[in-house]
């Protein structure tokens, strides 16, 4: 069973808390539906372009908007490798739609790669294992910088990271867990071509499987493009990847530290956006509401005398305060009287931006 090495340091257990809240934040908020839709096909046009584009693909992003506004009639590789996985992206996010979750298969990640990689590499090696030895090349000086495991050992340890995952759904952070699917299958490398871009993709569904619904409306992989080398030198190792395993060496900490910052820059990204959109004054979370929820996130429930530490607002305001939140469906009531707390709703941080 696959045993990644990584520490909670404070900066990852910081950002962990802060993409808890952004997307707290954000399913707090009432949005129009046209407002989502619109998001959401910006948000799978930034992916598709720089995802794509991490990749070496040379396409701009004004071309990119017209390749998938009007298919062209005769389709170039560097085209078809936009159309592929914008097509893919859309297939997940109906899946994410219609809440299907389920266990992460190998059978999903063989069908994602043959989606992105239809008609760029022949059929036998489409959504299949590749059947090969690869080696990871320095652009620079065309030399090797890391060698995958030997593709004999492909089969058995994408299982093995199928089974952690599955494991410790409830065990282990999602973002914790997501970041190590994508590192993990990066490593093992098991196609001849399309590993980076299956490998994000299959991270979206995690996250989103997991309860972070949000990120059908934003593209982390918009971070990575910024800087293209950095996520390469954060994602990947140097060496013989069977001599690192054996040595221990391989340490995810550090990635995990950049993989949320990257969500984090996202989210700041598309909350700058949509908070620009219009809604009605009723639905707004005000400071007081923040106050609530900020303390929820450090404390497992909160009481009127809690909250009466914490402002200046009367017992009645308090009252409507709390009602307002429960209202949002954002957190709920128990006990009566004087045991009267309040706590957040599990369903708060799984549940879509609300139409």
């Amino acid at each position: 069973m696959l045993k990644p090495k990584y520490t909670i340091t404070n900066k990852l257990l910081a950002n962990i808390k802060r993409v808890n809240s952004q997307v707290l934040a954000l399913n707090s908020r009432h949005f129009p539906k046209v407002v989502l839709m619109d998001f959401e096909r910006q948000a799978r046009l930034l992916s598709t372009f720089t995802s794509t584009s991490i990749e070496g693909n040379p396409l701009p992003l004004t071309e990119v908007k017209k390749i998938l506004k009007s298919t062209p009639k005769y389709i170039r590789e560097t085209e078809r490798e936009v159309l592929n996985y914008n097509k893919a992206l859309k297939r997940l996010n109906q899946r994410l739609e219609k809440r299907k979750k389920s266990a992460l298969t190998t059978g999903l990640i063989l069908n994602v790669h043959k989606q992105i990689i239809k008609e760029l590499l022949p059929d036998f090696q489409a959504g299949k294992w590749r059947k090969e030895t690869v080696q990871i090349l320095n652009p620079k000086i065309q030399r090797p910088v890391f060698l995958p495991p030997d593709w004999q050992e492909v089969p058995a340890l994408i299982n093995d990271l199928v089974m952690f995952i599955n494991k410790n759904k409830e065990e282990i952070d999602p973002l914790i867990l997501a970041g190590i699917f994508h590192k993990q299958f990066v490593l093992i490398h098991p196609f001849i071509d399309g590993n980076g871009r299956t490998s994000r993709l299959i991270t979206k569904t995690l996250l989103a499987d997991m309860g972070l619904n949000t990120f059908n409306l934003f593209s982390f992989e918009n971070y990575y493009n910024q800087d293209v080398t950095k996520y390469f030198s954060k994602v990947g190792e140097y060496g013989d990847y069977n001599e690192l395993v054996k040595q221990n060496k391989i340490d995810f900490s550090e990635w995990l530290e950049y993989f949320t910052d990257g969500i984090i820059n996202e989210l700041l990204r598309v909350e700058k956006l949509l908070f620009q959109t219009k809604q009605t004054p009723e639905d707004q979370l005000k400071q007081h509401h923040q106050i609530i929820l900020n303390w929820l996130q450090f404390h497992s429930f909160i009481t009127d005398k809690d909250y009466s530490k914490l402002t200046n607002r009367a017992k009645a305001t308090r009252a409507l305060d709390f009602k307002f939140l429960i209202k949002q469906n954002l957190i709920k009531r128990e006990a009566k009287g004087k045991n009267t707390y309040y706590i957040l709703k599990e369903s708060s941080m799984a549940e879509p931006l609300s139409a």
